[in-house]
Formats: C-alpha cells, sequence, structure tokens
C-alpha cells in the first residue's frame, strides 16, 4: 500500500470514503471544504493511492483550555503542568474537530498512528505556541481516545453525546529530547 498525505483544498479530488459513522462522512464529503474556505480548520486526507480510496482523514483547529470555575479540581490539574512563572487563565491547544478512518482500514492502528503523527508535530515544530491537543470524543470513541494518552476535563459530561479530552504535548516533547 502506497500513502500519500493531502492538505484538502478546492482542487483536491476527495476520493471514496466511508466510515461507520455518517455524521463524519457528511462532513468530509459536505463541510471540509467549506471549513478550510472559512479559515476554521484544515482536513488532511489519507490516501491509499494504489487503491485509490482515502484511508482516513483529520481536520484540526485552533483551541484553547480556560479556566472554568466550576471545575476547580480539574483546572489545578492542569495548572501544575505549568510552570509556575507561566500559569495563565488559558492555554494554547489544538483540537481534533474530526478524525476518522474509512471501514475498509478500521483495525490497522492508522487512527493512533495519525494522533502520534499529530502530537509530534505540533510538539516539535513548534510553528505557533501549543500546549494541549484537545477533542470533543463521541462516545463510541472513548476508549480510543483514552488509549492514546488522553485524559478527561471534567466527569460533568459523562451522560453527554461527546466528551472534552485533552493531551499533553509537552510529554511527547520530553520522550523526544530524551530519546536523542
Amino acid at each position: 500500500m502506497a500513502l500519500k498525505v493531502v492538505k484538502l483544498s478546492k482542487e483536491t479530488e476527495i476520493l471514496p470514503f466511508h466510515c461507520c459513522d455518517e455524521d463524519l462522512n457528511n462532513y468530509l464529503h459536505e463541510d471540509a471544504l467549506n471549513y478550510t474556505n472559512d479559515l476554521m480548520a484544515v482536513t488532511y486526507l489519507f490516501i491509499d493511492t494504489d487503491s485509490n480510496k482515502t484511508m482516513a482523514y483529520y481536520s484540526i483547529l485552533n483551541d484553547k483550555v480556560a479556566y472554568d470555575p466550576s471545575n476547580r479540581t480539574i483546572w489545578n490539574r492542569i495548572n501544575r503542568l505549568v510552570n509556575n512563572k507561566k500559569r495563565r487563565k488559558s492555554y494554547p491547544s489544538v483540537k481534533v474537530g474530526r478524525l476518522a478512518v474509512s471501514d475498509e482500514y478500521i483495525k490497522h492502528g492508522i487512527g493512533s498512528d495519525i494522533l502520534t503523527y499529530i502530537k509530534v508535530k505540533f510538539a516539535t515544530d513548534q510553528e505557533c505556541g501549543c500546549r494541549f491537543i484537545t477533542v470533543d470524543a463521541y462516545a463510541s470513541a472513548i476508549d480510543f481516545y483514552l488509549k492514546n494518552g488522553f485524559k478527561f476535563f471534567t466527569v460533568s459530561d459523562a451522560l453527554d453525546r461527546t466528551r472534552l479530552m485533552y493531551f499533553d504535548l509537552k510529554t511527547v516533547k520530553e520522550q523526544i529530547e530524551k530519546a536523542k
């Protein structure tokens, strides 16, 4: 299988893609380009050039982790991750707005590979300040994000359709520096 990563633009042909979640299918086919054109999110496609199909995609956008007085315990845990002199009422982050793997390629670790790629890219490239990755995880994807090191912001959304989760990019940067 030959892989090519393509940043979605108006010139991009969206090749066949289908996953088990219609919302994720609809986003790629109906909304992703609009989000790109409106400067709201950027979508990357993972193309299997042998089969000429989209294996997976993800969309990212800017976000922030902000102080919420109703969740002081969680905020204190997050705040302790940051050096005292750098503590603020919010921290820069990138949000994984959508991440989907085609039904044909599911269970091959592609989703985890994409998250690893995002983690390493934002922890090392530092094109802008970015301390955390956030995601509004669908209930069906919570185990996936937990396995990939994400944590819950709060317990108050435990029964909601999505759960707000985060990952601290500093851990990746430290792992990379130790490996050198």
